[in-house]
């Protein structure tokens, strides 16, 4: 327990003198999001740009074509993709879909950590951009934005990724799973919303990483943080039971769920898995 106890004082006090070694988004999620700033840039620039990474073609190509936008023609050139995706919202898409390759490690240890807890987030993911997708379908003028909620359900449990770092300097931790565990809980969306910071992110999306996983906050109008934490009862991040039923009863009372088991429903986990292959 000491050595646990010691990694938690310490990064504790990282946060506190901002001294936590924070991840860097991809490059050409750097690229594209500066080019996406550039009031000159056009499609084709932009394509370009995309162009040049086979994963992230692979990515727009596979959000193109899912069920998230909707559409039944298929596109097979990134052009087409970014084309139908829009500059507009072609930014928040690319570093979404960037975002795995931040979830790596050289360590096997906290290699397999990460694995885990990127495919936790695109399960989270996958149901609050279906819920999203439903919901937008209903609501014609909503103001929210399917392209900030993907980016915000990817990047909501970016804190993880120094803790686990930081865990690397002290291997006894990983013995207690429980203990990471914890450690995640208490501190990673303070952690994440330094990273969203440091990445430039916006302020919407810096405070949605702070609170999503804070219950005490609840949104009186349907808000992004919502859709996460619907995604995130679906998959029993949340584990109080009363606490799941009231929120359940809040998202059928706003509209984003028709009924309180809707996420269990065959239409809502065809949309889900569909949505999920965009991330895999």
């Amino acid at each position: 327990m000491g050595t646990e106890n010691a990694l938690y004082t310490i990064l504790v006090e990282k946060i506190k003198q901002e001294a936590l070694v924070l991840p860097t988004l991809p490059e050409i999620a750097l690229k594209v999001r500066e080019a996406a700033d550039d009031p000159e840039v056009n499609l084709a620039h932009m394509s370009e740009i995309i162009a040049h990474d086979p994963a992230l073609s692979m990515g727009i190509l596979k959000v193109a074509n899912s069920a998230m936008l909707g559409r039944s023609i298929k596109v097979e050139t990134v052009n087409q993709a970014v084309t139908r995706i829009g500059l507009r919202q072609i930014k928040s898409i690319a570093t979404a879909m960037a975002l795995e390759q931040v979830f790596v490690s050289e360590n096997e240890i906290v290699a397999m950590y990460l694995d885990k807890s990127w495919k936790k987030t695109v399960d989270v993911a996958s149901v609050a951009i279906a819920l999203m997708t439903f919901y937008l379908k209903e609501v014609k003028h909503s103001p929210l934005m399917l392209d900030t909620l993907t980016l915000a359900a990817l990047v909501h449990n970016i804190g993880v990724l120094p803790i686990l770092t930081e865990a690397e300097n002290h291997p006894d931790v990983f013995a207690n799973p429980t203990f990471i565990q914890q450690a995640i809980i208490k501190l990673s969306s303070k952690v994440g919303a330094e990273i969203s910071k440091a990445w430039g992110l916006s302020d919407e999306l810096c405070e949605i990483i702070h609170r999503w996983s804070d219950l005490t906050v609840l949104p009186t109008q349907v808000h992004y943080l919502d859709f996460i934490r619907a995604g995130a009862i679906y998959h029993n991040i949340f584990k109080n039971e009363s606490t799941k039923d009231v929120l359940l009863k809040n998202y059928v009372g706003k509209g984003i769920l028709p009924e309180i088991d809707f996420m269990e429903s065959g239409e809502c986990k065809d949309v889900a898995a569909d949505i999920k292959q965009m991330f895999s």
